[in-house]
């Protein structure tokens, strides 16, 4: 059965007030079926994020109806102790074994209702925000369609127990931040330049170090496979049931697959897990052992792959025909760049990160202009999205009303068709391919709704792209869509008009959505790439806008457009 998204990355050093939070509003605001009993303080895990509260439900009440006995059960779920030992009290004896609590997460953040369907079977409805898999991956609904679950009763004694039920447990959004927490199971770009997050929730008090490394171990995510690659041998698991953690140093013990590994793999792998394990406030190293014996790892070699790439914090941006960065008293152009992009009049622009390259969109089309070469028209097509860049050096461009028109060029004009199974009816707003060039951003109009997918990038092994992987749907901002971009790596902002009022929400690659509030007049644009607190607004009378609390402030700069950084 599955969930919302907790403190976010930019918050999770407050966990614990969000916890706490989260635990009062449980307390004080449930309405119609209740999601937990007493909530009283825990103990410290040792290989885990602490969580400061954990739920205590209570087991059945004598004389409990078959309504009454289903209310509390659901309330159970909040208790993952001793294998949701007080859920299993409400079954059967030949049922409790074999429900599987851990199968899912449904997320409810509405009030659910009962019905009778025979004298000992009930279905409990209800509409679901989102849910998790036992792997640890959020699905957000993409409809409010309503979800039924079947519930059998038999008399054990004078007293009702359940007799089948779905795996699986149902929790408030509430109760779900107060319980879960979202970690990134890391993996390399097939250069080993980035490491690229595939974000997963799990019990804030069970074994997250070992879930996260058999998570690791098990591959990436089924929309990112392709695009991403792991420094462990193929059949490389964990010897041992569980990761221990002494000192802060996270001990990991695999299996004999893992001697595979060339003496450079062992350092990734190593890198990887440290990484993995980074939302993990026990864990500052790791040691690899296989079968017991401990696995010589050398030094990472240079450079290091790099997990969250920044961009240059002034904003570049193009004013009064010159392009270039930024500041209150000054606009540095760039050598070689500024002139030659200047002179196409552009819509948009995209900057390599050595600052020598730049994907420009143009009302005559897509140009490709480098610092030495000048511009080359890459793409001439009519109704084009404003192009993307990445990291191999390809122009990425496409029709709006045509996805499959999707197609990577060379900076000297070499078209590679890029192929897709990108929905064909909604319009393509935007396009972005992420900074580690394992994903592309789509902001889709779906008739004025907006529509929110990632895709994983798959290359050839020359690294030229050759087609999107199958994409994953975000949770879906309200509103007609007007721009996105990446704020990091596992963060996307989107823009939107709702009505004449803009607004800006975030949404994790894996997590939930949440509003960044409203920017005080009509927004056109909104550019990433430091992270939620750097995301810049370009209003449709050009003022530069960043967000400062909950509200949304002008920098004192103006522009005409703002450039999208790598």
């Amino acid at each position: 059965m599955t969930g919302r998204r907790p403190a976010g990355r930019a918050g999770r050093a407050s966990a614990a007030l969000a916890t706490l939070v989260a635990a009062l509003a449980v307390l004080t605001g449930c309405v119609g079926i209740p999601d937990g009993g007493q909530v009283q303080q825990g103990d410290t895990v040792s290989d885990d994020v602490v969580s400061d509260f954990v739920f205590r439900p209570n087991g059945p009440v004598a004389g409990s109806s078959q309504e009454r006995l289903l209310r509390d059960f659901l309330s159970a779920g909040t208790g993952s102790q001793d294998n949701y030992g007080v859920a299993r009290e409400f079954l059967s004896t030949g049922f409790a074994d074999e429900w599987e609590p851990r199968a899912s997460v449904t997320i409810r953040p509405g009030v659910g209702s009962t019905s009778r369907v025979g004298e000992t079977t009930l279905d409990y409805a209800f509409v679901g925000s989102a849910t998790v898999d036992s792997a640890g991956h959020y699905t957000p609904a993409t409809s409010s369609s309503t979800t039924t679950l079947a519930f059998s009763f038999v008399k054990e004694g004078d007293e009702w127990r359940i007799s089948d039920a779905p795996d699986g447990i149902v929790l408030s959004p509430a109760t779900f931040d107060s319980v879960f927490r979202a970690h990134a199971a890391y993996f390399y770009d097939p250069t080993f330049t980035y490491l690229v997050p595939d974000e997963r929730w799990f019990l804030a008090r069970s074994s997250t170090s070992t879930r996260l490394a058999t998570a690791l171990l098990d591959g990436p995510s089924d929309w990112l496979q392709g695009a991403v690659v792991s420094a462990f041998p193929e059949g490389t698991q964990l010897s041992l049931t569980a990761i221990t953690v002494d000192d802060g140093t996270a001990r990991v013990d695999l299996t004999a697959d893992a001697l595979e590994a060339t003496p450079d793999a062992r350092a990734r792998m190593q890198a990887q897990l440290l990484a993995s394990f980074s939302t993990l406030a026990t864990v500052t190293a790791v040691e690899l052992s296989v079968e017991g014996a401990p696995l010589s790892v050398p030094a990472m070699q240079q450079p290091v792959p790099v997990r969250d790439p920044a961009v240059d914090a002034r904003p570049l941006v193009l004013a009064d025909g010159v392009l270039g960065f930024a500041t209150a008293s000054a606009t540095s152009q760039l050598p070689g760049l500024s002139t030659a992009v200047e002179a196409l009049r552009p819509r948009s622009v995209e900057l390599s990160s050595d600052q020598t390259t730049a994907a420009v969109g143009t009302a005559s089309g897509t140009y490709a202009v480098t610092a030495s070469g000048g511009a080359r028209l890459v793409d001439g097509r009519a109704g084009l999205v404003a192009p993307s860049l990445d990291g191999g050096g390809f122009v990425w461009s496409l029709v709006a009303d045509d996805p499959s028109s999707l197609t990577a060029y060379s900076t000297d004009g070499t078209t590679h068709p890029v192929a897709t199974s990108l929905p064909t009816g909604p319009r393509v707003t935007t396009f972005r391919v992420s900074r580690d060039g394992t994903r592309a951003l789509l902001l889709l109009d779906d008739q004025g709704a907006s529509r929110l997918l990632v895709a994983a990038v798959v290359r050839d092994s020359d690294g030229v792209p050759i087609r999107l992987g199958p994409p994953l749907e975000l949770s879906a901002p309200d509103g007609a869509p007007v721009d996105a971009t990446w704020a990091d790596q596992l963060t996307v902002a989107v823009l939107t008009t709702v009505g004449e009022s803009s607004r800006v929400t975030t949404s994790e690659v894996g997590g939930d959505s949440s509003s960044a509030g409203r920017p005080p007049s009509e927004a056109v644009a909104v550019v990433g790439g430091n992270g939620l607190e750097r995301l810049l607004v370009l209003s449709a009378d050009g003022d530069v806008l960043e967000p400062r609390g909950s509200s949304w402030q002008a920098t004192g700069l103006t522009a005409d457009l703002l450039a999208t950084q790598r």
